[in-house]
């Protein structure tokens, strides 16, 4: 009898914590007697040219430290499912019908999808079309509904709250405004959850529209009660009450780039109070480096996850993490809302509780 065999593909952005799903998915497999393939640059392998790799034990080897993902990913190309803010796009039929023929072809009988809501938007639709899949959350944005938190998400507040204690030191040396601004695109989790561990003195979130005028007080007030400078976490989709989000040149499969609210932020701060300011964008330092162990430990618990769903037949399910523990949820109750900051959560209340402005 021929051995049992699914499939592994990582779409989307990169982020800390994907090696080591893959890495505990292939170790779970293997003492199941599965042999597994890793898709090439996420659903693209599954397309002409089909692109793939046997993972075995020996070609997966110490990599559950190391960022990025050995079998690539990609944002782009014919797979792309999602737009906008709460906008989803269907995948081509002649798309869906080729990929499933790839897989039935090869033999692949379970396909494990690690990606955010767009991917796993496009995971559903193959569930939706007969392909045996599971899902596993994967994004430094922390904005998937069903799950308590993502991999990746923790490296991503790491690395705001670093560059916060880098910036401590040389905006005091100063007297200096440091703006920082952080990804989250639509969430805020990355520039709450880091700024309140850097102790940031403000923090910007676009669940809560703020004032310049507010803002600036703020910033005037602590200098003229001897404070020698401010830092100011500010999430890429942050925006003033009134205004639309702040969107670069160009676009990402139909989806907005967010990004430029740092530098508006600290031009009105220079503007209304006179303080020198200066901005930095951390931008992908947030998806690069070495996963954090949290993200190590979730990461290995999410594949084995993965292959628990296989074995008990929850297709259409995404592996989740609720009270400490890993389950399962439909994929689509998974991308159906986006999880955004409650404005007036606990997480806030702790910010303004020991001082944070959130500009209003």
């Amino acid at each position: 009898m021929d051995r049992f065999r699914i499939g592994v593909l990582t779409s989307g952005g990169d982020c800390p914590g994907l090696n080591a799903v893959i890495r505990a998915t292939v170790a779970s497999a293997h003492t199941l007697g599965w042999e597994v393939l890793g898709f090439i640059d996420g659903y693209e392998g599954l397309l002409s040219p089909v692109n793939y790799k046997i993972l075995t034990m020996e070609n997966t080897q110490g990599i559950m430290s190391v960022g990025g993902t050995i079998i690539g990913t990609t944002n782009r190309g014919r797979f792309a499912a999602k737009l906008g803010f709460g906008e989803k796009a269907q995948i081509p039929q002649p798309i869906i019908d080729e990929a499933k023929k790839t897989l039935q072809d090869l033999g692949v009988q379970a396909l494990v999808c690690i990606g955010g809501d767009g991917s796993l938007t496009t995971a559903d639709q193959l569930f939706e079309n007969g392909v045996p899949v599971v899902g596993v959350p994967k994004t430094i944005d922390n904005d998937l509904s069903a799950t308590a938190t993502t991999f990746g998400f923790d490296s991503a507040v790491q690395c705001v709250a670093d560059a916060l204690d880098r910036l401590h030191t040389t905006a005091a040396s100063h007297r200096r405004v440091m703006v920082l601004e952080v990804m989250g695109r639509y969430a805020g989790w990355i520039a709450l959850h880091g700024g309140l561990a850097g102790a940031a003195d403000v923090i910007l979130i676009p669940e809560i529209p703020f004032s310049y005028e507010r803002l600036a007080d703020f910033v005037k007030n602590r200098m003229e009660n001897g404070a020698s400078s401010t830092l100011i976490v500010v999430a890429e989709g942050a925006s003033a009450q009134g205004a639309d989000f702040t969107t670069m040149d160009g676009e990402t499969n139909g989806e907005k780039r967010l990004g430029g609210i740092g530098n508006q932020v600290a031009h009105e701060i220079t503007e209304r109070t006179g303080r020198e300011t200066r901005t930095v964008v951390l931008g992908h330092l947030q998806r690069g480096g070495d996963p954090t162990t949290q993200d190590r430990i979730l990461g290995a618990r999410f594949g084995v996850g993965a292959v628990r769903l296989i074995q008990e037949k929850k297709f259409g399910c995404m592996v989740s993490y609720l009270n400490y523990q890993t389950g399962a949820v439909s994929i689509k109750e998974a991308v159906g809302q986006l999880k955004r900051v409650p404005p007036g959560g606990q997480m806030v209340q702790t910010a303004k509780a020991v001082g944070v402005s959130f500009g209003i």
